[in-house]
Parts: structure tokens; C-alpha cells; sequence
């Protein structure tokens, strides 16, 4: 599939893949001690919209001491990530329950820990994006995807929700900038029509999400990273949803 340019036509000159150009935009790291407010803040979107970069800036903008959350495993130990990325069909159900798996046992540490956490991905985007994604690419079998719904659905009575989702909103044509820039090997094989139902999935999710409060941030005219006046607005934006002041 061709990817749309930033008018809505295809362009003629992109192919299947996303190709590498640039360095490393976004650092995989996360942060804890947002607001003391708030019990729990996660960040919802994939990597390529700049997750890790927005959870950097507000943990600086923070006036308290903070601590560094990582909200997957770094990708050099991810033993399915490469394999994924060149035969979905084969790893996609390995891969789902590998990230299933850690991010639950994050959500049992922030529990355990006490303490008030900024995660850059909740668990319920690999339950409600990922894997139907894979599974109506054709990607996952009805077999696999059951048996991981069945086990999400056992995880899911031990979770508690984030105080504050905030889903960094993207255009297709801005995430593969973003991925361009980041320049990761295993990256280079993801597929444009991957991507853009990835993103047609967050979308919907989002705008039907409904187990706690949810902040929009428009990643395509908010340059949070760049402008600081940007970042304030989205701070401006938390601490009203987390200490209700409009």
C-alpha cells in the first residue's frame, strides 16, 4: 500500500517498506512522579509518535524527584522482534504473548511499588490494537488470538486502569517520519498497510476508551519536543484532568 502524503494522496514514489533515514528521534524511556495527583499516567500510542520523548519532557518539567520506568524491554532483548518484523505470520502470536507477558508484570510492579508512574504503553493497546490487528491481517490464527484473548481476559481482573491515558494522535505520513528518524535495523521491514490499520485501530480505541480519563494530544501540530510553549499547553492539559481545575 502506497502511504498517503501530507495532502491525502498517495505517493508515487514510496514503497511497501518504510526505509531507514536519520538517526534515533525517541529515547526508550519512560517516567515516574508526574503530579503527586495522580496515581498512575500512561502515555498511549505506538513508539513512532513519540511516546518516550513527551514521557522525557514532563518528567524535566517536574519539580520532584523522578525515577526512570521502562515501559517495554529494550529491543536488542526482545528474542522475536527482528523475526516478527520479516515473517509476522510466523512470530505474531509469540511476540504478543512476549509483550503480554512483561507488560503485566509492570502493572504488578507499579502496584507493588507505591509509587506515581508515567508508563509509555498500557497493556490494554497489545489486548484491543496489536494482536486483532495481526489477527485480521490474516497475521495471527483464530486459534492464537483466542487463546491470547482468553488469557488476557484472566489478566485483565487484576488491573487497574491509569488515572489519566494520554493518546498522542499522529498521521501515518508523521510515524514514518518519526521511524525514519529513529533508524532502527528491525524497523526498516515494517509494512505501510501494518502501520496505517495500527493507526485506523488507535483511533478507534481511543475515541471509545472508557475506563478512566483521557487526554488527545495532537502530535501533527504540537511540537512538545521542540516548542516549549507546546509542552506547557499539554501539562496545562494533565493537571486539569488529574486535579479536575476546569
Amino acid at each position: 500500500a502506497d502511504l498517503p502524503d501530507a495532502d491525502g494522496s498517495a505517493g508515487d514514489d514510496v514503497q511497501q517498506h518504510i526505509p531507514r533515514d536519520g538517526d534515533l528521534l525517541c529515547r526508550d524511556a519512560v517516567h515516574d512522579a508526574l503530579l503527586e495527583a495522580a496515581r498512575a499516567a500512561t502515555t498511549g500510542r505506538s513508539a513512532w509518535a513519540g511516546r518516550a520523548l513527551i514521557a522525557r519532557d514532563l518528567r524535566e518539567t517536574v519539580s520532584r524527584p523522578t525515577l526512570l520506568w521502562g515501559g517495554a524491554p529494550d529491543a536488542t532483548d526482545n528474542p522475536y522482534l527482528d523475526d516478527f518484523y520479516h515473517q509476522m505470520e510466523r512470530w505474531s502470536f509469540n511476540l504478543q504473548i512476549y509483550f503480554l507477558n512483561s507488560r503485566f508484570r509492570q502493572v504488578m510492579q507499579i502496584r507493588e511499588s507505591g509509587k506515581k508512574i508515567i508508563q509509555d504503553r498500557t497493556i490494554y493497546e497489545d489486548a484491543h490494537i496489536f494482536a486483532p490487528n495481526l489477527h485480521a491481517m490474516g497475521l495471527m490464527t483464530t486459534r492464537d488470538f483466542e487463546n491470547y484473548s482468553d488469557l488476557f481476559g484472566v489478566m485483565d481482573e487484576f488491573i487497574t486502569p491509569p488515572d489519566l491515558l494520554i493518546y498522542l494522535r499522529a498521521s501515518v505520513p508523521s510515524l514514518v517520519t518519526n521511524i525514519q528518524k529513529r533508524g532502527r535495523d528491525y524497523e526498516e521491514a515494517i509494512r505501510l498497510d501494518y502501520l496505517t490499520r495500527l493507526n485506523e485501530r488507535y483511533e478507534a480505541w481511543a475515541t471509545t476508551y472508557t475506563k478512566g480519563k483521557l487526554l488527545i494530544i495532537d502530535i501533527d501540530n504540537n511540537r512538545f519536543h521542540e516548542n516549549p510553549e507546546d509542552l506547557g499547553t499539554i501539562i496545562s492539559g494533565i493537571e486539569a484532568q488529574l486535579n479536575g481545575l476546569f
